[in-house]
């Protein structure tokens, strides 16, 4: 097996050229080689290697055939490949012994597999020198085909073959800085498979976190920030297209992120991680008032033109915050396409990568997730309790919780029985209600603070009619908050503690 350790990035085409050229990069070069790739990709009907975490593929080289197992790495940059010359362009199962395919490879797998979609690359590679660590950087231009779909591809690989993982963020850092590539956690092989599914344009979900029972806390959270990195990274052109759906999403894959380095905090170091923090909470600023705005648009100002408001006080704070709407979408993508986005994306790649976990540390994750959860559900049932005592800030601070609770159990669901998994679903479901009812209190005091600010900042010709429009969202939403208070307090009542262990 090999452990292949790079990064990829997308950049324009026009651009592509430009990183072979002597002198564009820092670091020593040597003789380029350029080579015509054609590889297949192989998989059953249901997509049963996809599922497993797998990709299997045979590649054209020249008059050779090599057939490449991969199977996904617990990191962002690391994933395990096995590779062996085949006689032609079939896949030969026969030489799949001591790959993670093996376990997969029935009598009857040979007969299901069959091409998914194609690759026809052109690979111009160089090897760079950057101080002592050897580094191939390879240009990919060409093309993904499945069926009459296609996509162009036009990316930057570097791999680091020896020496110090620092140095190839190091020569990333540069490649950012003088093309303006942007990380791209995606393979050809996931971008394929979207190909054929049609699921690649478009908001992008969170996808399953997969655990293994022997891991340890420290690897498992580079499991799961991994997984939410790819989350934010792969809704980036869904908020360029001003996707409300795509910044919701990207949203959600930073709340997970920072739910996931507030659920290990105790194993993280302190230092590097508050700067990541801190760049995690800038990126999240920029998306949030789109998704404020969109949402009292959506819910709380459209539905009032057929519930008795004028249609002149109506009309005028739709179109007031269709405006900010508007603002508020073209400010979230300017982030995106910033210089300090992309360089906050590597920034969370080596962080993630080069964290070490402490000597005496031989804890496992189970026990680990296990602790973690009753912890957070006694806090959170002790505080809940007291739900109407609470004033605005600190029933926020309270739906904070339950929220890294939920994204928790998503989290490590994967380390429990199947027969524990029904369990696991109930808990969820109570409090994705709690974290719903709370949410939407919090979203009625930001419309309350924006439906007054628009009342009082009116210009006298519509001054009246927003007046009037904005005090009947007030006390809507007021009226509504009663029952949001109930199900809340209620659904806080019955939550208790997991009486079930990982792995048991």
């Amino acid at each position: 097996m090999n452990a292949e350790t790079e990064l990829k990035f997308r950049l324009a085409p026009r651009k592509l050229s430009s990183i072979l050229r002597d002198g564009a990069l820092n670091g020593r070069h040597s003789d380029r080689s350029e080579q015509a790739l054609v590889s297949t990709y192989y998989d059953t009907s249901k997509q049963k290697l996809r599922r497993h975490g797998l990709t299997l593929r045979v590649r054209k080289v020249g008059d050779r055939y090599v057939q490449t197992v991969k199977a996904d790495g617990s990191g962002a940059a690391t994933r395990g490949e096995w590779e062996h010359e085949v006689a032609g362009a079939r896949p030969d199962l026969t030489k799949v012994k001591n790959t993670p395919l093996a376990d997969l490879a029935s009598k009857k797998l040979p007969r299901k597999l069959r091409p998914v979609f194609r690759t026809e690359v052109h690979r111009t590679t160089e090897a760079r020198r950057v101080r002592r660590s050897q580094i191939e950087l390879a240009v990919d231009r060409g093309r993904i085909g499945a069926g009459r779909r296609s996509r162009l591809v036009a990316e930057l690989e570097l791999e680091l073959k020896s020496g110090q993982i620092a140095d190839l963020f190091r020569l990333a850092r540069n490649v950012e800085r003088k093309t303006g590539a942007e990380l791209d956690l995606r393979s050809k092989a996931e971008r394929g498979f979207q190909l054929v599914t049609g699921n690649g344009a478009g908001a992008q979900y969170a996808e399953r976190v997969e655990l293994k029972r022997e891991l340890s806390p420290r690897n498992a959270f580079g499991v799961i920030a991994h997984s939410t990195l790819r989350q934010i990274t792969a809704n980036a052109d869904p908020v360029r297209d001003m996707d409300s759906e795509g910044v919701h999403q990207m949203r959600v894959g930073l709340r997970r992120l920072r739910a996931a380095i507030s659920l290990f905090s105790d194993i993280l170091p302190r230092a590097s991680t508050e700067r990541i923090k801190a760049e995690l909470k800038w990126l999240t600023g920029e998306l949030a008032p789109a998704r404020e705005i969109d949402v009292f648009l959506k819910e709380s100002i459209l539905p009032i033109a057929d519930q008795g408001v004028p249609n002149r006080g109506a009309r005028a704070i739709a179109e007031k915050f269709s405006t900010e709407r508007g603002a508020a979408f073209a400010r979230a993508r300017e982030a995106v396409e910033s210089p300090r986005y992309r360089r906050l994306l590597i920034d969370v790649i080596e962080w993630i990568e080069t964290g070490q976990p402490r000597p005496d540390d031989d804890r496992s994750i189970a026990g680990y997730a296990a602790a973690v959860l009753d912890r957070r559900i006694r806090k959170a049932r002790k505080q809940g309790k007291h739900l109407d005592d609470l004033d605005p800030m600190r029933r926020h601070r309270l739906r904070i919780k339950i929220k890294k609770i939920r994204y928790a159990v998503d989290f490590f669901k994967s380390l429990y029985s199947d027969r524990d998994q029904k369990q696991l679903a109930n808990l969820s479901d109570q409090l994705k209600q709690i974290q719903s009812a709370l949410g939407s209190l919090n979203d009625f005091m930001t419309h309350r603070e924006l439906a007054t600010e628009t009342a009082l900042a009116a210009p006298p010709a519509n001054r009246r009619a927003l007046a009037f429009a904005s005090g009947f969202i007030v006390g809507r939403d007021r009226e509504a908050a009663r029952g949001l208070m109930k199900t809340a307090a209620g659904e806080l009542h019955r939550l208790h503690r997991l009486h079930i262990t990982p792995g048991k």
